[in-house]
């Protein structure tokens, strides 16, 4: 990842981070002060994605770095580390604030009337938050960062964590005897949360235990290959995530009778195309075999 896109993603980080802090304490106060046990606990989400925005500013310096001795592929995986990170995070804040609604609709806590400045930080929240996630991920589909995009996800969750804590605000000062409804909300939430932490996960883990890309993927880089002159087929198609790229080992097979350059030559000319216009490829190694030889087996 070059400098300028390095430099995108913690800029990225920064605004995250500084606007999760400053909401988070104005929640923490309005939560306090406007006697809202809902907007309380919703100041603890923000401060949770104060975290993952330090571990996506922190987390870049280590992923772009490049290739070396000891880590011959790159250091990606640590995106996708980060990214795990988030996902877990996520979900488990969802946990958390399911398991507190429950626990209170069945022993019928009671919850004291809440002040209208609580309802108006909460609103605050979720335009601020919403917004911040429609940013974030597009800078980090921009720049092709999962971590970044995982961030924006947290914002997102944020943002849609808010909604029940001013929709019980709200019913609580029309209406004080049905305060239960803060609970029942934040239990759908919480399920919506889930969900998006586990389409943050699902990816992320299935790189780490060196899952293959999209049969549409591997097509096309099977398509590009067969493109170039010389190449009569190809198999032995294997994929693999470094972070968001993709490594690539292809067998192409080629006239047997031709020297040793000329079939070098060919591999070149595939692994050029494979960088220029695979799907993502960051990296190629291509091995030649004759296809008169392969075919008379």
């Amino acid at each position: 990842m070059e400098m300028p896109v390095v430099k995108t993603v913690r800029r990225a980080g920064w605004v995250g981070l500084l606007c999760n802090l400053l909401l988070a304490a104005a929640k923490a106060a309005a939560g306090v002060f406007g006697h809202s046990q809902a907007v309380l606990a919703d100041a603890l989400h923000s401060l949770t994605d104060s975290v993952t925005d330090v571990a996506v500013i922190l987390g870049v310096r280590y992923w772009t770095a490049p290739a070396d001795e000891d880590h011959p592929h790159g250091h990606g995986r640590i995106e996708t580390l980060v990214t795990v990170i988030i996902g877990f995070s996520i979900g488990l804040v969802a946990v958390g604030m399911g398991w507190q609604a429950i626990r209170g609709l069945r022993h019928g806590e009671d919850v004291r009337p809440p002040a209208g400045i609580a309802l108006g930080v909460a609103l605050l929240s979720i335009g601020v938050k919403e917004a911040l996630y429609r940013w974030t991920a597009g800078v980090g589909r921009t720049v092709n960062s999962p971590a970044l995009v995982a961030n924006a996800w947290h914002h997102r969750s944020d943002a849609i964590s808010s909604i029940p804590a001013a929709l019980a605000v709200a019913v609580a000062l029309l209406v004080p005897g049905w305060a239960f409804v803060d609970r029942v909300g934040a239990i759908v939430v919480c399920i919506f949360i889930l969900y998006a932490a586990w389409r943050i996960l699902h990816p992320a883990l299935n790189q780490l235990i060196d899952a293959g890309a999209p049969p549409e993927e591997r097509r096309r880089i099977e398509e590009l290959a067969l493109e170039v002159d010389g190449v009569e087929a190809a198999h032995a198609l294997r994929t693999r995530y470094v972070g968001a790229k993709l490594a690539v080992e292809l067998h192409l097979e080629v006239d047997g009778g031709l020297s040793v350059g000329e079939g070098h030559a060919i591999a070149q000319a595939v692994r050029r195309r494979l960088l220029a216009e695979g799907p993502d490829v960051v990296d190629a190694m291509v091995q030649i075999e004759p296809y008169r030889l392969r075919s008379a087996e």
